[in-house]
Parts: structure tokens; C-alpha cells; sequence
């Protein structure tokens, strides 16, 4: 991370994209001792984020910034808007979605840290225009990651979204 004393700028962290969801590393578990790491998800309109998955190891915490941010978590299906926080415990099965038509941001807490680190660690697996599923499952495994790819048409047709 580039910090100039304490302060990261607006266009300055590391950022990857896995498919449409935009990662950029703002604070690591390095600097924070393990305790959280800081995300920021950019997500386009109608685009997932990501289907259904369940943590084993944190939890996360989404402050939406701008746009509408779908969400399925457990059973319940909500919609947060800016100024919204969204509590995603380890265990609980959760997606999570632009469900709107301009663009959304989300800052993400995950705590403890470490799984900051499966994002960097994906990103080059998507890029290939075959996406190896076994490896992301060996990745998001390495994660305490429980992923369930057929879910992705199923949000797709539930919340009008559109797939990269």
C-alpha cells in the first residue's frame, strides 16, 4: 500500500477485478496486526457480486457508499442504499448484487483478516477466457470458503441481472 503518512488517497490501493466485481485493497490484515482488512467493492449496474458462499473463518461488513446493493443472506433478500450496513456473519450462506441501474460502491470489513488475500489470489484465475473451476474451489478452499457456482444463473434470473 502506498501511504503517505496515514492517508490513502481516493485513486490510490492496489485494485483487481474478479469478472465485473472490482477489488481495491485498502487497508491489509499486515497493517491492522490480523484483526480486519478494508476493501472496496466497485460494482456495475445489474452485475453480481458474487453467488451464494459461506465464510468459515470471518466476518464482513458492508457500508454501501453509492447505488443499491442487493443482497441474499440466509434466506432473507434486502436491498441496502447508501449510508446502509450490512452485517454478514461467518456461517451464514450470503450473495450479493448491483441491483440497480447506475453504478455501486461498497467498503467491506473483513475481520479477522487474511481472506483480503483470496481476492488477490483469484483474480488471475478469471482472466483466462476458460475459467478453471477447480482451481477457484482449490483457492476458496484454501479459504475456508464454501462457494456454489450454480447459483449464479438462478440470481441472474431472480434479480435481472446481467453475467460478464
Amino acid at each position: 500500500m502506498n501511504y503517505v503518512g496515514n492517508v490513502l488517497a481516493p485513486d490510490e490501493g492496489q485494485m483487481v477485478h474478479l469478472l465485473a466485481l472490482g477489488v481495491r485493497f485498502m487497508i491489509d490484515g499486515e497493517r491492522t496486526g490480523g484483526a480486519f482488512s478494508l476493501v472496496e467493492h466497485p460494482l456495475p449496474p445489474r452485475a453480481l457480486g458474487s453467488p451464494l458462499h459461506t465464510h468459515r473463518n470471518e466476518d464482513e461488513y458492508s457500508f454501501i457508499l453509492e447505488g443499491r446493493v442487493g443482497l441474499q443472506l440466509g434466506e432473507e433478500v434486502l436491498v441496502a442504499g447508501p449510508g446502509d450496513l450490512v452485517f454478514k456473519p461467518r456461517g451464514v450462506v450470503h450473495a450479493f448484487w448491483n441491483a440497480g441501474d447506475e453504478p455501486a460502491r461498497l467498503l467491506e470489513i473483513i475481520s479477522p483478516a487474511g481472506f483480503e488475500n483470496y481476492f488477490r489470489e483469484l483474480a488471475p484465475l478469471l482472466l483466462d477466457r476458460e475459467v478453471n473451476h477447480d482451481a477457484i474451489l482449490e483457492v476458496a478452499a484454501r479459504y475456508g470458503l464454501d462457494i456454489d457456482f450454480a447459483t449464479v444463473s438462478m440470481l441472474a434470473e431472480r434479480h435481472g441481472l446481467r453475467l460478464a
